[in-house]
């Protein structure tokens, strides 16, 4: 019997740093702009050629100072140093001279510092769509390479390139992206409205090098950035302008002299800020190009954020203050219908589990297990299903620790199933046992020898003094079962099934009114 239930508030708390990550929905490309066929061959599987996750591209780019997640206090924005035009010009002579850096070797880092820029802010599920508007020298060929890795990050890009540049190095770039079908479109395709057709517009024009006005078609093209401030008014979701090292249009030292310039969302220096990056008040300043030797950075005392690990950019200042209250989704999912369901409810979660699988989500098993003891005090911590059939969802722990002893003296317990990428969950009430000793056996030695090993060391829920104690003893333990001996399973380990009593099955939807549907195997 499946019944309906009124609006929900999502869940987030206990779910956020183990839900599964993010499936990118990509929104189809504006219709008016097709791909020219591409002469290339295509040597690889279609496996090699698609985008990655988002979740890999954030191990180029991280924060100052952070490492696995943990930021330490950012840059001063006041410490950094600050390039003059000539200085500028200076370092990419020096670069490119006694250095022995190339043009190629300095654009293509410093096209993946912007790429990875835009990736750390604006995520190819909300923002997919990018144009890239390159200008004939280098800052152009900067916004090509950025292209081609946004592509490869999962976005959708266009690139619109009116005054080609006829060497090699920019014919390369240019049939790289071909090679992906990357479209090319020309400033007469674009609309007077960029709003309509893209979510994120790279401004990769002109660099410190540009002097006088900006001739056709770019002054055009600039005029279109600057109006999009005009058209926000009406807008529901203005596209964001990402500028690479310059903001084409503004001068190199004094900034926007009229204030009637572009105004981007993003700055994106290179090698060093220049001056007129003072003048930036954009929410997102990122330094990229991790290639400035410490001989540059003496001659020109220069005083620049360390970069983290094996970060390509780094952010220069604070990051805007987040508005808690204002972090919302607005899901957009089918409907769920009571007759789309399946007769049985594990039938159902069957459907559901192997569409998290299917979706390719990180860890779709992943459970939050809430037990409460004897007095009342409820606690929750994520598990890993291992099992599931006709009798129940299993899974398995430690017999001594916390959890068991509440489900010892409270045999009832939930599961919450969090599909996030696909706008999903799934909440499971029952009563808990313990499965028979053979079953926990058998799956005690279907382990990694790593995890065996593991669950004798670890005493869950109880104090050690450190880490090296953990280490000790696992040393201790590898050398006393070497490889291929069994490993007996501890007798305080093993498995639960709850046998469930009721099921919610949860789907996202628009302006929070959410479908949710249950039904309980007690009625049926």
């Amino acid at each position: 019997m499946w019944g309906g239930v009124g609006k929900s508030r999502r869940m987030i708390c206990s779910l956020i740093t183990q839900a599964p990550l993010f499936l990118a929905y990509y929104r189809s490309s504006p219709s008016i702009y097709k791909p020219k066929p591409s002469n290339c061959l295509h040597r690889f599987s279609s496996g090699f050629l698609g985008p990655i996750s988002s979740p890999s591209i954030r191990a180029f780019c991280l924060r100052p100072g952070e490492v696995g997640g943990m930021a330490s206090p950012l840059q001063n924005q006041g410490s950094i140093s600050y390039l003059t035009q000539r200085e500028a010009a200076e370092v990419d002579e020096t670069l490119m001279g006694p250095l022995g850096f190339s043009v190629d070797q300095l654009m293509e880092l410093a096209g993946l510092s912007v790429a990875t820029s835009i990736a750390e802010v604006y995520k190819p599920s909300e923002y997919n769509r990018v144009l890239t508007i390159c200008g004939p020298g280098n800052n152009g060929g900067d916004g090509l390479v950025a292209a081609r890795h946004l592509y490869h990050f999962g976005y959708k890009p266009f690139v619109c390139y009116p005054k080609r540049t006829p060497k090699p190095l920019y014919s390369g770039l240019v049939t790289q992206l071909e090679c992906l079908s990357v479209p090319f479109l020309s400033a007469d395709e674009l609309s007077v409205d960029l709003s309509k057709d893209f979510d994120i517009l790279v401004d990769a024009m002109f660099g410190f090098s540009f002097h006088g006005t900006p001739r056709p078609p770019f002054d055009d093209l600039i005029q279109k950035l600057v109006h999009l401030r005009n058209y926000e008014q009406v807008q529901q979701k203005s596209p964001v302008i990402v500028s690479i090292d310059i903001p084409s249009g503004w001068h190199v030292e004094e900034g926007d002299v009229g204030a009637e310039g572009i105004k981007p969302d993003m700055l994106v220096s290179l090698t060093a800020p220049k001056l007129c990056a003072k003048k930036f008040s954009g929410p997102h300043h990122f330094l990229g190009g991790r290639f400035v030797p410490p001989t540059i950075a003496e001659k020109y005392k220069l005083q620049l954020p360390q970069y983290p690990g094996t970060s390509m950019c780094v952010r220069i200042g604070k990051p805007p203050q987040i508005d808690i209250s204002a972090l919302r989704e607005n899901y957009i999912s089918p409907a769920l219908l009571e007759e789309h369901l399946e007769a049985d409810p594990m039938d159902q979660f069957h459907k559901w589990f192997e569409d998290a699988v299917a979706a390719g989500l990180k860890e779709p098993n992943a459970m939050a297990l809430s037990t409460t003891g004897k007095h009342g005090k409820p606690s929750s911590r994520m598990v890993l299903l291992k099992g599931v059939d006709k009798d129940g969802f299993v899974w398995y722990t430690n017999y001594e620790s916390r959890k068991a002893h509440e489900l010892s003296e409270n045999p009832h317990a939930s599961l919450l199933f969090y599909w996030d990428g696909l706008n999903r969950q799934v909440r499971v009430e029952g009563s808990v046992q313990k499965v028979s000793d053979e079953e926990s056996e058998q799956y005690f030695h279907s382990r990694p020898r790593g995890s065996q090993i593991g669950a004798i060391v670890s005493k869950q829920s109880t104090i050690v003094t450190g880490r090296h104690v953990l280490h000790q003893l696992y040393k201790e333990l590898e050398e006393k079962y070497p490889e291929g001996s069994l490993i007996p399973k501890p007798k305080h380990w093993g498995g639960y099934r709850l046998h469930p009593e009721r099921f919610e099955f949860w789907q996202g939807q628009q302006s929070r009114l959410h479908d949710r549907l249950f039904t309980s195997t007690l009625l049926l």
